[in-house]
């Protein structure tokens, strides 16, 4: 009688966890071969815990408008006629991609000579992010350990570098106070940058090994005093990838591939993706001539050839081996929107959850000093962020950009989410003596983004 029960009991789970699926859905589970109907059931549950993407039957059904969306087309396609190199476009909406396009060239030039056949720019092109870098590398695992209960934002730097401390000579001191969040903010106090790559520029901080590159970010000096302003710093965010390695144990670019792209299935997300398979072609070109804007600057192993599949940042590069917290990510626009999906999906996808509702709440709050960022996020939070977000964007609205020509933008309240990739500084450098930063690929209209992503909003229909 107890076997009996025993197997009624069994039987009645197993229904009760059918009912809610349809029928063929249910067979198509259950028919399989290697696990018990119980475990296929849940595996169903599991699998259906976040929604994935899917391509979109006709942009109407997520509320777009196909003739509006051709003027986007339009927009972009005349950038390239009148001679931007190349860009690739995303857009995400209720679980759909309802756009994924691609336009113009990766590769126009090597070195300073135009391609007799430009290689053509594919939506499975990869891109180097650049700063994006910091959002889907850096902020993504620190979601994530802190979802896990694996970091304290308040934690001092000095807990996992007990090294970090002020020198006796230093003017401004406070290193020892200083804690993630504030690295976060951008409140720190260090500058901008360091061009640790450059003993010229560098001084006693030159690095090219980076292990040897740690020690002089824990040595840089503070050029203000930490919180009484905000300064976007490559730096914050190089020491908040070296946290993260210290609380995994782990390299951050081992990490982040192990514990974030694969399990979400991305094959072409990653660092270093020359030493990993890929080839230079799969790639948008950045620079002509290395890191020499075109012959101006110079510098120990400087690069002087087109760069095409190596980050392009400098400091990256040369004094981190390419894996840093600030630059050196590659990704595509199929790869981005599942990582935008994560953020719409309050923190998972598929089967795979890699932080909560409430992390991503935290990480995209505005902050008192500055409502345009919230944790390393940057947020639509005034007028001055509409070269970024458009005019159409809400407040809420969050995002980050990248050196090379890379926006994300992610809309929370519409279920939205846009990846606009370009490769604006695969072109001359207008005035080397002059501006050697200036590209005349940053001179397009596209380079502001904000008329791309206010042409996808103009195409959501009223």
């Amino acid at each position: 009688m107890k076997r009996f029960i025993a197997h009624l009991t069994v039987l009645g789970l197993v229904v009760g966890l059918l009912l809610p699926y349809p029928a063929a859905a249910v067979g198509e589970e259950l028919g399989r071969t290697g696990n018990s109907p119980i475990e296929q059931v849940f595996k169903h549950k599991k699998a259906l815990e976040y929604p994935t993407l899917s391509k979109s039957k006709r942009p109407e059904d997520e509320g777009f408008s196909s003739k509006k969306l051709k003027e986007v087309d339009k927009l972009i396609e005349e950038e390239i006629e009148n001679g931007f190199p190349g860009a690739a476009l995303v857009v995400i909406k209720d679980g759909k991609i309802v756009k994924n396009s691609a336009y113009g060239s990766a590769k126009v030039f090597d070195e300073s000579d135009p391609l007799n056949h430009p290689q053509k720019m594919k939506t499975k092109t990869m891109f180097d992010l650049a700063s994006n870098t910091k959002m889907y590398a850096v902020n993504f695992s620190l979601q994530h350990l802190l979802s896990e209960g694996k970091i304290n934002l308040e934690e001092k730097i000095q807990n996992y570098f007990p090294e970090f401390k002020d020198s006796a000579d230093d003017e401004i001191r406070g290193k020892g106070e200083l804690r993630i969040i504030d690295l976060l903010h951008h409140t720190a106090g260090f500058p901008s940058s360091v061009h640790y790559h450059n003993p010229e520029r560098a001084g006693e901080l030159y690095s090219q090994e980076r292990s040897k590159t740690l020690s002089m970010i824990l040595k840089t000096p503070l050029q203000y005093e930490p919180g009484t302003k905000q300064v976007y710093s490559d730096i914050d965010y190089m020491l908040l990838g070296f946290i993260i390695e210290k609380i995994t144990g782990e390299q951050l670019d081992r990490y982040t591939e192990n514990h974030i792209y694969k399990p979400l299935g991305l094959k072409h997300t990653l660092f270093n993706p020359l030493r990993k398979g890929f080839k230079e072609k799969d790639f948008a070109a950045t620079e002509l001539h290395g890191n020499t804007r075109d012959g101006v600057i110079s510098f120990p192993n400087i690069r002087t050839y087109t760069l095409q599949g190596e980050v392009h940042d400098e400091k990256s590069f040369y004094s981190m081996d390419g894996i840093s917290g600030h630059a050196g990510l590659f990704s595509t626009t199929s790869d981005l929107a599942v990582l935008m999906q994560v953020m719409l999906n309050d923190g998972g996808y598929g089967n795979i959850k890699l932080f909560d509702k409430q992390t991503i709440d935290k990480f995209v709050e505005p902050y008192d000093m500055n409502p345009t960022y919230g944790l390393g996020w940057r947020l639509n939070g005034n007028s001055s962020m509409e070269w970024m977000f458009s005019e159409y964007a809400g407040k809420e609205v969050f995002g980050h950009t990248g050196w090379t020509g890379t926006v994300t933008v992610i809309d929370r309240e519409n279920n939205l989410a846009i990846a606009l990739l370009t490769n604006k500084k695969h072109s001359p450098v207008i005035d080397p003596l002059k501006d050697p930063h200036k590209f005349q690929g940053d001179t397009y209209s596209i380079s502001q983004y904000g008329s791309v992503i206010s042409a996808v909003y103009e195409a959501l229909k009223d």
